[in-house]
């Protein structure tokens, strides 16, 4: 502007020719509409773009990676899609990354840093093993992010080591223990030996479901833990079948678990009249070992993907971008959890301080998620919503692919998980 006026004086400062004046005053009209124009757009255009950052850290290329993998950042990016098309939507931009998290605590925390420090990601999705959500959750609290655990399943999530920034979706340990050991032990399985996966998981998972086998009348004849990822379980079949313990409850997860069902079935071990217990199953577990095998297991789940017309909708979207692999509940838990954070989000207007993230998810009260049904946030970071004991259908009961679930029972979100009281969450008075 200063350029432009000085080119309208002459040398001495003294104005030129009247027209020249205003020819002049007309381009100084001009330059400043221009201004206020690029202006107004440039502060328009700011309110439209606040920025959002989700990572997926999830299992890529492991034993876990059906579970949630792959699978699961597409159901994060389907969130993203779906919430793009509400009002609230409009002045979120959002950007989803991805990484393997290799399930490897070390290694977990490394990226999650380097994400919250140089890259801007406000919020953490799946988390496939306890172990890596139990050394992510102080992290977590300390950058003042939020950590959405979808794929871990530790209860000590929401108790002991509870933080105000972290959400756990979709199951946990003492919820598993309540549906499958309880209804079996009821049915008259008294007597149980587990073979456990030698890490936070396992431990849990056979801590839980020891205490309802008691609580039931029933007794633990005895335990055994294996490595992560073993390949061969005929020592621990064999310790199992000679307790004669009328339940081998497998507390353990994914490639672990289906490699633990297909050996029992060649070592006999149910038609000699001890029951499989899967405490931890997965859609993609049944199909990996078909319905000839798997036929008669029961299971918990949070989620089945035939279970309604929403249900189905999703499901069938989903495996459309998934090379026709229906989700499995953690895919559902990442798609449920990133839309309910984004909706927090735009309440706030940032995502930048995540205790008031999570904060606005906890005041959003019940709520109807397309997928889990009747939601709720507790104050110790449980996501409360229905599980479902489910039963393996036979081969000839399955009409169509993914069709392997009959519901037995649904049991409501607040009876499904663990007393608010009884959790031990130190910031809950």
């Amino acid at each position: 502007m200063a350029d432009r006026d000085d080119r309208c004086r002459d040398a001495d400062g003294r104005d030129k020719s009247a027209r020249r004046r205003e020819e002049c005053m007309s381009l100084r009209r001009t330059l400043g509409t221009l201004a206020l124009a690029a202006s107004t757009m440039l502060s328009s255009g700011a309110l439209a773009q606040v920025p959002v950052k989700i990572g997926v850290l999830a299992d890529m290329s492991g034993i876990f990676s059906d579970i949630g993998g792959a699978g699961a950042a597409e159901a994060t990016r389907m969130a993203v899609e779906d919430f793009a098309k509400l009002p609230e939507a409009k002045d979120l931009k959002v950007e989803v990354v991805a990484a393997d998290a290799q399930n490897k605590p070390d290694i977990s925390s490394t990226i999650a840093r380097k994400w919250f420090d140089s890259d801007g990601v406000d919020a953490v999705v799946d988390m496939p093993t306890s172990a890596i959500s139990l050394a992510l959750a102080p992290l977590v609290r300390e950058k003042n992010k939020v950590a959405l655990f979808t794929a871990s399943g530790s209860s000590d999530l929401t108790g002991k080591s509870c933080t105000p920034n972290s959400v756990h979706w979709t199951y946990d340990t003492w919820a598993l223990a309540h549906g499958t050991a309880e209804a079996i032990t009821k049915a008259g399985g008294k007597s149980w030996y587990f073979i456990t996966a030698d890490f936070a998981l396992g431990h849990a998972l056979e801590r839980d479901a020891s205490a309802v086998v008691k609580a039931e009348g029933g007794r633990v004849a005895g335990t055994v833990r294996h490595p992560t990822d073993a390949k061969d379980f005929s020592s621990f079949l064999l310790q199992a079948q000679a307790s004669q313990a009328q339940v081998i409850g497998l507390t353990n997860a994914g490639g672990d678990t289906i490699n633990a069902i297909k050996q029992a079935a060649e070592f006999g071990i149910v038609q000699s009249g001890q029951q499989l217990a899967g405490m931890l199953l997965f859609l993609s577990d049944i199909h990996s070992l078909g319905l000839r095998t798997a036929q008669g297991l029961r299971l918990t789940t949070g989620f089945y993907w035939d279970l309604n017309a929403a249900t189905r909708a999703f499901g069938e979207r989903f495996a459309a971008r998934n090379i026709g692999r229906y989700p499995t509940m953690n895919q559902a838990g990442a798609y449920s959890a990133t839309l309910a954070f984004l909706r927090a989000v735009a309440k706030v207007g940032s995502a930048k301080d995540g205790g008031a993230v999570v904060k606005a998810m906890r005041e959003a009260g019940t709520f109807d998620d397309p997928l889990f049904g009747k939601t709720m946030l507790r104050e110790d970071g449980r996501v409360l919503h229905d599980m479902m004991l489910v039963e393996v259908k036979k081969p000839d009961e399955s009409k169509r692919p993914y069709d392997y679930y009959k519901v037995l029972a649904t049991i409501p979100g607040t009876e499904a998980f663990r007393p608010l009281k009884d959790g031990g969450c130190p910031f809950v008075k």
